[in-house]
């Protein structure tokens, strides 16, 4: 639609023509390729803070204090300052505005963690509707625990896990949620995910996914615990059944039962088998390659079936399907999990049914199930507009390897066009190039502002710079 890089000839052609339908939001985001952060404000003087991550409305900075028993929330603001000099533009910054304090106003710091626990500065979780902030608090990793209560083998325990529900305008803790004895990955925000008002944190010690309903109000409430169970009614009509197995037992009729415990399989196991078994009677007709065909692709694998796990996380497809992610043990606790096998189960929660199950190539399989609020919604990342090395910066919340160069921000219109550029670390560049050094940018989702957080492996204090438009 765009042709000009004139801003004033781009509103004028604005009024004048309309967008195809549908595209609106994207010829709105190409106004960003004319405004773009200019100028830099290198080894900003800030408080010692983990920042986080912008809101996904820019309404607040989230950081937490060095000693992880803190939130810090900050108002992001413009720069302001008055100039006397006829020719401002050739004047640097004066001192007083070269400060954190410039862009940021804090608005409240609250203490979460208590009684051993810390907050886990990689989780957050935002609710754009009432802006909710779900923050986690946690103790410390048991390793080698002895699988009692139903856990799975192989899969450490956590005393405590907390999840805070805070209302971000003031501060206000609104609800709680404890979780005692388990173990939920909580690094990036991988073991919940936010859709609308619905919470579905997973339980990977005790392969449970609890769909949580967030009310207006603030409260936490439960909706349905999906596992060994699947329907409200199930554990109900289990333990009545038991109840009968045992009076049988009383009268003779059995001489050993297994343990309670091991008698039967999950439900969503259940489930996942009666898919699987049905997908593979149906593709034949003839009775005899049917017997073949369950034989070869279903008792063949019958235990590999049974020793599948639900992962890390699930993603919400819309408000009634789950997409589940199952392997094995070892890939459930591993850092990298390419060297596992996995699967992909779309289950629906009012029917208790898989509805679909995928065995995909491992490159496909890597990036699912997404991670909540993972991705970065500034325009700078929209690969239609800019190109950059993604290797070094990414719309991905993730740590980088940290270089000197600059990283930069190439048009996409006009391939040879260089639009910015942003360098973390010192202006002058590490002293030490032996010093393995990472960092992370914040974007902010609407302003053309930026921080870059520059780290190494020793604790130093880190060296934060601040990106505008001047």
């Amino acid at each position: 639609m765009f042709k000009s890089n004139n801003v004033t000839t781009r509103l004028f052609q604005r009024q004048v023509c309309t967008p195809a339908p549908g595209t609106s939001i994207h010829c709105a985001r190409r106004f960003y390729e004319n405004i773009v952060p200019s100028y830099t404000i290198y080894d900003v003087e800030c408080p010692d803070h983990s920042f986080r991550k912008f809101t996904d409305d820019g309404l607040y900075l989230v950081s937490f204090s060095r000693n992880h028993q803190d939130v810090v929330v900050y108002r992001p603001k413009w720069l302001t300052f008055s100039c006397k000099e006829k020719d401002c533009d050739t004047h640097d910054l004066p001192l007083k505005a070269r400060k954190f304090e410039s862009f940021f106003t804090q608005l409240y710091s609250v203490t979460l963690a208590s009684s051993g626990e810390l907050i886990c500065k990689d989780f957050f979780l935002y609710m754009e509707s009432n802006q909710f902030g779900l923050f986690a608090t946690s103790t410390a990793q048991i390793h080698d625990v002895p699988p009692t209560g139903g856990a799975t083998q192989g899969v450490p325990s956590v005393e405590k896990i907390t999840f805070h529900l805070l209302r971000l305008e003031d501060g206000a803790i609104l609800g709680e949620r404890v979780f005692h004895n388990d173990y939920v990955n909580l690094a990036h925000s991988i073991g919940a995910f936010l859709y609308d008002d619905l919470l579905a944190i997973v339980s990977l010690r005790y392969q449970r996914i609890h769909i949580l309903q967030i009310r207006d109000s603030g409260d936490i409430v439960d909706v349905r615990a999906i596992g060994e169970f699947c329907r409200e009614d199930d554990e109900l009509f289990l333990n009545s059944n038991s109840q009968v197995l045992v009076d049988h037992v009383g009268n003779g009729f059995h001489h050993s039962l297994p343990e309670s415990e091991t008698f039967f399989l999950s439900g969503i196991k259940q489930r996942l088998l009666s898919f699987i078994f049905r997908g593979i009677w149906n593709e034949e007709t003839d009775q005899t390659m049917r017997v073949q065909c369950l034989k070869k692709k279903f008792y063949f694998h019958f235990q590999d079936y049974i020793d599948l796990i639900i992962w890390k996380q699930v993603q919400f497809l819309d408000r009634h399907h789950l997409l589940i992610k199952f392997g094995s043990v070892d890939g459930a606790v591993s850092r990298n999990t390419d060297s596992h096998p996995s699967f992909l189960a779309v289950y629906n929660m009012e029917t208790t049914e898989i509805v679909a199950f995928y065995q995909f190539v491992k490159k496909m399989m890597a990036s699912l199930p997404f991670s909540c609020q993972s991705q970065s919604p500034s325009p700078y990342f929209d690969q239609s507009l800019f190109r950059f090395d993604e290797k070094l910066i990414s719309a991905i919340d993730r740590h980088r390897q940290s270089t000197d160069h600059p990283i930069k921000f190439i048009s996409r219109r006009q391939p040879n066009i260089l639009k910015f550029k942003m360098k973390p670390g010192p202006e002058a560049g590490s002293m030490d190039g032996r010093t393995k050094k990472i960092c992370y940018f914040l974007f902010h989702p609407i302003l053309p502002l930026a921080l870059s957080v520059q780290q190494t492996l020793f604790l130093q204090a880190s060296v934060v710079n601040i990106h505008f438009r001047q």
